[in-house]
C-alpha cells in the first residue's frame, strides 16, 4: 500500500495489525556521468517495492533530501546537501508525527554511505532522531520518570519485541553487511550500477563514462544487470527479513 494513496481506514488498519510501515531514506547526489542523480532513492526503493508485491507493508513517501555531503563532487554537480543539524530536526518531527498518529512499526531503509553499515552523517541523523521521538513521545503520554513506574517493571522482558518502545522506529540499511559481502559496493561503479541497472535500467547510461573521468566510476563499465539482480536478490531477502522482524 502507497501511504499517499491509502485512506484513514487503512492507516488505521494497519496500525491495529502492526504493518510496517516503510520510509525510503535516500539522497540526491552526483553519481557520475552515467548515473541519475536519485540513485541511492532509487536503489532503496526499488528493493522496497519488490518486497512489497508479496509482502504486505505500507510503502510512505520518501525522503530525498538530506545530509547527502559534498564528499563526492561540490555543489555544481548537482547534489543537494541538507545540513545535518536541520535534517535530523525535520526527521524528529516526521517520527513524532506518525508516533502521534499510533504507529509503532516504522522502519527507515536507507541507501547511502552505508558500507559496512558503518554510521556516517546521514543515519546517525536518522539514529537520533529516533531515539529523541521515542524518548519525546513517551515523556508526554507517560510523563516523566515512566520508565522507573511500578506499571513498567516488565521492560526487560519486552525488549526488542512489540513491547518495547525502542523497537517503534528501526533504520537499516537496504544492502546489509551479509548482502555486501556476497557481492560488493561502491558509489556509482560496478556493483551500484549493476543494482541499479537491474532495479532501473533508464537511470543508468554507460555510454556517458567518458564524459569525466573518476576513479569511482571506473569499474563501472564492468557493470550489467545480471549481477545486478543477483545483488538484488540477496538484498531483497535480508531486507524482508529485517522489515518483518523475522
Amino acid at each position: 500500500m502507497e501511504l499517499n494513496h491509502i485512506f484513514p481506514r487503512e492507516i488505521a488498519a494497519g496500525r491495529e495489525n502492526n504493518i510496517p510501515l516503510v520510509i525510503v531514506g535516500g539522497t540526491v547526489e552526483y553519481h557520475g556521468p552515467h548515473c541519475s542523480l536519485g540513485c541511492d532513492t532509487l536503489i532503496a526503493e526499488g528493493l522496497v517495492k519488490r518486497i512489497a508485491e508479496r509482502r504486505e507493508l505500507i510503502h510512505a513517501p520518501s525522503i530525498c533530501y538530506s545530509p547527502a555531503s559534498w564528499a563526492v563532487g561540490g555543489e555544481t554537480t548537482g547534489t543537494v546537501h541538507v545540513e545535518e543539524n536541520v535534517f535530523e530536526e525535520y526527521v524528529y518531527h516526521v517520527f513524532m508525527s506518525l508516533l502521534s498518529a499510533g504507529n509503532r512499526n516504522i522502519v527507515v531503509v536507507i541507501h547511502h554511505q552505508f558500507e559496512q553499515e558503518s554510521l556516517m552523517p546521514m543515519t546517525l541523523c536518522y539514529l537520533k532522531a529516533a531515539r529523541r521521538a521515542e524518548m519525546a513521545y513517551l515523556e508526554k503520554t507517560r510523563g516523566q520518570g515512566w520508565w522507573g513506574d511500578e506499571s513498567y517493571s516488565d521492560y526487560y522482558e519486552n525488549l526488542g519485541g512489540a513491547g518495547d518502545p525502542f523497537s517503534w522506529i528501526k533504520v537499516i540499511p537496504a544492502m546489509s553487511r551479509e548482502a555486501q559481502n556476497a557481492t560488493g559496493y561502491d558509489h556509482a561503479g560496478k556493483y551500484e550500477c549493476s543494482l541499479l541497472m537491474a532495479l532501473y535500467p533508464d537511470a543508468v547510461k554507460l555510454e556517458r563514462l567518458g564524459d569525466v573521468k573518476h576513479w569511482f566510476t571506473a569499474s563501472a563499465a564492468e557493470a550489467n544487470a545480471e549481477l545486478g539482480e543477483r545483488m538484488a536478490a540477496l538484498s531483497e531477502a535480508d531486507l524482508e527479513r529485517r522489515i518483518f522482524g523475522e
